[in-house]
């Protein structure tokens, strides 16, 4: 908080009483910087609008963002309060955008709609982000569709029978 009020020739007082915290501050510029912001694609299909939504998360995490994410979440391992704020925040970005894709989807009749609530629904974004942490950027086209085509889609298109509470199948009909 030093540093930003020396930045911006003020005091830390006045950063207190517009953030409460260090980590508002910072998912406050995050949100300003666009981080925050992604818009579902509509191209008609399932397969496409998740490439394409693909594509633009790889992007945003190629540009200078991509360094601030990285930041947030190392940052995350050492400050609870702050965590919490990032998974609220940062966290559902491509997972919000992704489920109006998978919602559209089930209008349609592509996917089941117990797709929606299961862990499967975000697995492509998740393996964007270990993609982006593990192996830097740029993320490659092919890593993108491989995600897609070779996980994804398999994962939600033809996905095993939905299991009950008591761990039995339940059949897909």
């Amino acid at each position: 908080m030093e540093r930003v009020a020396s930045r911006a020739r003020t005091g830390k007082a006045a950063l207190y009483r517009r953030w409460s915290s260090r980590a508002e501050l910072v998912m406050d510029a995050c949100r300003s910087t666009g981080l925050t912001a992604v818009e579902a694609p509509d191209t008609g299909a399932l397969r496409s609008d998740v490439i394409d939504l693909m594509r633009h998360l790889a992007a945003k995490v190629a540009s200078p963002l991509g360094g601030i994410l990285r930041g947030l979440l190392a940052e995350m391992t050492r400050d609870p309060d702050f965590a919490k704020l990032v998974r609220e925040s940062v966290h559902t970005v491509g997972p919000a955008a992704l489920r109006t894709i998978l919602e559209r989807a089930v209008e349609r009749g592509e996917i089941q709609p117990w797709i929606l609530d299961s862990r499967r629904a975000t697995v492509a974004t998740d393996l964007l982000r270990n993609q982006f942490l593990l192996f830097g950027t740029p993320v490659a086209d092919d890593v993108i569709t491989d995600i897609v085509d070779d996980i994804y889609l398999p994962l939600i298109l033809h996905p095993a029978p939905k299991r009950a509470d008591d761990g039995t199948s339940d059949s897909l009909t």
